[in-house]
């Protein structure tokens, strides 16, 4: 009788043992399962800068050549912010022939340089603020260049038009193109300085 009792007491301390084990050993995986799944969950993403986003776009490989030979890349990627009256490759092909060409020279640097930072305009101003803008000033803005001159902004049909210091005129064609220090507004035409 001692004897069946004995093994009943050790088949009793044994379940009990093996039990508390399984559900310790369920809280564990619990945990582990719960934390795997916190850590799956947390993805950032890094909108690019300027230079960045436009690299990434076929349609602005000509403008982002004449930034890397002006030595404009630091600047457009530097804190900002900027928003950038980007010309798209069309608007290249409509210079004249060789303009590109003779502007990508190095001894047309500072040239190109004006050129370019002629489309550039410190500050954030999406399409929205551009338009409220032109729309509180009588139908036409001002805006001052990095380059120092200034482009007329207007809206044509609904579209903002950018009118240069010579009077010739660009259209956005694709607005509010995101980049982490700024925006870019897609143009057909590349504005000049005087």
């Amino acid at each position: 009788m001692k004897l069946v009792k004995a093994i009943s007491a050790l088949v009793l301390l044994g379940v009990i043992t093996t039990s508390c084990g399984e559900k310790k050993q369920a809280e564990s995986t619990e945990m582990t399962d719960s934390t795997a799944v916190a850590m799956d969950t947390t993805v950032v993403v890094e909108t690019p800068n300027i230079v960045g986003v436009a690299s990434g776009n076929a349609d602005f490989s000509t403008l982002v050549a004449a930034v890397k030979a002006a030595g404009l890349v630091e600047t457009l990627s530097s804190e900002g912010p900027f928003t950038v009256f980007a010309p798209n490759n069309a608007a290249f092909d409509k210079l004249p022939a060789g303009t590109v060409d003779g502007l990508l020279k190095p001894e047309s640097l500072d040239k190109l340089k004006s050129v370019l930072t002629y489309h550039v305009v410190s500050g954030k101003f999406d399409a929205a603020t551009v338009i409220d803008a032109i729309n509180k000033n009588n139908g036409k803005y001002t805006v001052t260049t990095v380059q120092g001159g200034t482009i007329v902004l207007s809206l044509k049909d609904g579209k903002v038009m950018l009118t240069d210091a010579n009077g010739g005129m660009a259209t956005v064609v694709l607005a509010d193109v995101a980049a982490s220090n700024g925006v870019i507004h897609a143009i057909d035409t590349v504005v000049m300085p005087k």
